[in-house]
């Protein structure tokens, strides 16, 4: 009686056999999983993925290191400017509106207006003399004819120079000390100094 046919020697059922012309599997891989294919053989062949374009790389670096400079710049040289302009603005503020509560003060004497005068005192020289008593002593006192208020000096405390020349033909400077109120922040004068 006739056995079972022979089945030839290889591997177990349900695995593919390479065709005896196929090439062998690459490194790594296996008769099943065979390793990526390997390029071409030859000069000019290109390879599957290109490589990223490095021309122009550089230019662009420094564009943006140049523009991150150029921007850090103008913030911190912004801010300085910004800063100066407002130190000087604040500086020429200051001077006018203590000149200008200096020549409020003398233009009231000049006038003869005591009462309004007496208002242009910083409240520590209302607190040593009343407003009758000021008028009394301003009555008494040579009249202003003229005078001319200077350049604010920028001490401590900030002082207004004047040259008040009076009706009996002599002059002197004056030089009023300035105090702002913490109430209104106007300029009052708060006495001379010599």
């Amino acid at each position: 009686m006739p056995g079972p046919p022979e089945i030839p020697p290889g591997p177990p059922s349900g695995f593919a056999t390479p065709a005896p012309d196929s090439p062998a599997p690459a490194p790594g891989g296996s008769p099943l999983f065979p390793g990526p294919p390997a390029p071409p053989p030859g000069p000019g062949v290109v390879p599957p993925f290109a490589a990223p374009p490095t021309e122009g790389r550089t230019m662009r670096l420094w564009l943006g290191l140049g523009a991150a400079g150029l921007f850090v710049l103008l913030c911190c040289g912004g801010g300085v400017v910004a800063l100066t302009g407002l130190s000087i603005f604040g500086v020429q503020a200051l001077d006018e509106r203590a000149r200008v509560a200096a020549t409020d003060y003398v233009s009231a004497l000049e006038r003869s207006e005591y009462t309004q005068a007496y208002s242009l005192l910083c409240e520590d020289q209302q607190a040593r003399q009343t407003a009758t008593d000021f008028a009394r002593e301003q009555a008494r006192a040579p009249r202003i004819s003229s005078f001319v208020v200077h350049q604010t000096e920028m001490v401590t405390p900030i002082v207004v120079p004047v040259d008040v020349v009076y009706a009996t033909g002599s002059s002197s400077t004056v030089r009023f000390v300035m105090e702002q109120d913490t109430g209104t922040g106007d300029f009052e004068v708060c006495g001379t100094t010599d």
